[in-house]
């Protein structure tokens, strides 16, 4: 992607996730919005973006964090929202291990109070070690960590799994979490 498409996948993401009415669209209660509307809102906020240059960024988000419906006239965010959203999803059985990435300097609040979806709707957890990475490092110096979700789910802890593949529940007590990797603690970068 282009400095400017990333600039536009954030804005999308800003306003498909958390503030639809910063451009004036409205999502529905699945979390959709009209394409047409959408791109009609982008040029009178001065930021024109063309139904291909749209197409581009959902096809090359490296996380799939929008996508279209069967017809191209919707679209909406997978995950992540602060906005009050119904997904559709259902519950569904996690791997036994899933990964959570965050920066160290959350590590102390984490080991204690757990993983809390603060504003969004959900905790974010992914199936490999790599994303989770990625994801953590956005913030500072990454740690990984490992969650026992399938402890979790014998407790009756409910799971549910986005359009890709990012898994979500509500919350992840501490007793459920082990740190796997946190290249800051031994000095490394």
């Amino acid at each position: 992607m282009t400095r400017q498409d990333v600039r536009k996948s954030k804005r999308l993401s800003q306003v498909l996730r958390h503030q639809p009415d910063l451009i004036g669209i409205s999502l529905d209660e699945g979390g959709w919005t009209s394409v047409p509307a959408l791109l009609e809102a982008f040029a009178r906020f001065g930021e024109p973006l063309s139904f291909a240059e749209l197409e581009g960024i959902v096809a090359a988000s490296d996380k799939q964090r929008f996508a279209f419906n069967a017809d191209r006239s919707l679209i909406r965010a997978n995950q992540g929202h602060s906005v009050t959203v119904d997904l559709g999803l259902a519950p569904a059985v996690p791997p036994d291990r899933l990964y959570h990435g965050t920066a160290r300097q959350f590590l102390a609040s984490i080991e204690r109070d757990g993983l809390l979806k603060m504003s969004r709707h959900h905790v974010h957890l992914h199936t490999t070690i790599d994303v989770a990475l990625a994801v953590g490092a956005r913030r500072g110096k990454p740690v990984v960590l490992t969650v026992d979700a399938a402890a979790m789910h014998r407790q009756g802890h409910a799971f549910y799994v986005s359009e890709n593949d990012v898994w979500l529940t509500d919350t992840v007590p501490p007793d459920y979490i082990t740190v796997l990797a946190d290249p800051g603690a031994a000095g490394g970068a």
